[in-house]
């Protein structure tokens, strides 16, 4: 090679060195430990009654961790307890180990809302758990999925360390930022994308889905048939995944280095 060709290639190589160090420290930076193959995470939103009556008991038996995102749903109107949880089943969920996570005061849409206006929300929320004996919410799903970049100051100011999004697509704590955790919306119709879903939760990915009442008599658009979701429960089972609620993720991954490290990505 001549003298010119060497020093291309040697930055050539160099350059190709850093970025293959770039991509490995940076997640060792970001992570605890390293994930397992296999590990999904469970969230129900909205406080309906079947997370009580159905969905928490029948988590137990499977020895499975989840979290219940809660919010006062405005309409229909979560006074209606034919629809939704107590507060008192809120509780109980929190004394069976389950994480109370926070969905906003009344399911406003982040976007339409001022900080302010979303700090009262959130801590509507925490503060109806601290009267009960719940733990601050360490986690936070967005209504509607919808988010803003204003949002992840205060999340942070507040001391969460994880919300999730939708998009159907894995978590890679590598690349997504904590206050953006993609997930799955399980319904009652898109089986197969769920399956497609779990064996996404490999090299260093986390699997999160999102699902609703089991059944959802509030919301019957996003319902989940009990029958499914017991077949989904024996495969996970089966199949040895470690299924956990948001908060279990802290055990892998360090989020406050995360949001130092990943820079926010919205609506790709």
């Amino acid at each position: 090679l001549t003298p010119p060709n060497m020093k291309c290639l040697f930055f050539g190589l160099l350059a190709f060195v850093c970025a293959t160090v770039s991509a490995i420290v940076a997640p060792a930076q970001i992570l605890r430990q390293p994930i397992p193959d296999k590990v999904v995470v469970l969230t129900f939103d909205d406080a309906v009654v079947s997370h009580a009556t159905y969905v928490g008991p029948l988590l137990k038996e499977y020895g499975f961790g989840a979290t219940f995102y809660i919010s006062e749903f405005p309409k229909p109107p979560f006074s209606d307890k034919t629809l939704y949880m107590t507060w008192e089943q809120i509780r109980m969920l929190n004394q069976m180990g389950f994480e109370i996570g926070n969905h906003t005061g009344t399911h406003r849409l982040v976007p339409d809302m001022t900080p302010a206006e979303f700090a009262g929300e959130l801590a509507y929320i925490e503060e109806k758990g601290e009267g009960l004996g719940i733990p601050k919410p360490l986690t936070f799903a967005y209504p509607a999925y919808e988010t803003d970049a204003y949002a992840l100051s205060t999340l942070a100011e507040k001391g969460y360390l994880f919300a999730r999004i939708g998009e159907d697509r894995p978590y890679d704590p590598a690349k997504d930022h904590p206050f953006l955790v993609p997930s799955y919306t399980m319904l009652e119709d898109n089986e197969s994308l769920i399956m497609q879903a779990l064996q996404e939760a490999k090299e260093g990915r986390v699997v999160v889905l999102t699902i609703h009442g089991v059944p959802d008599t509030a919301h019957d658009w996003v319902t989940t048939p009990p029958a499914l979701f017991q077949n989904y429960l024996r495969y996970l089972k089966k199949n040895g995944y470690t299924v956990l609620a948001m908060r279990d993720l802290a055990q892998y991954i360090d989020a406050r280095q995360a949001w130092m490290m990943i820079t926010p990505r919205f609506g790709e």
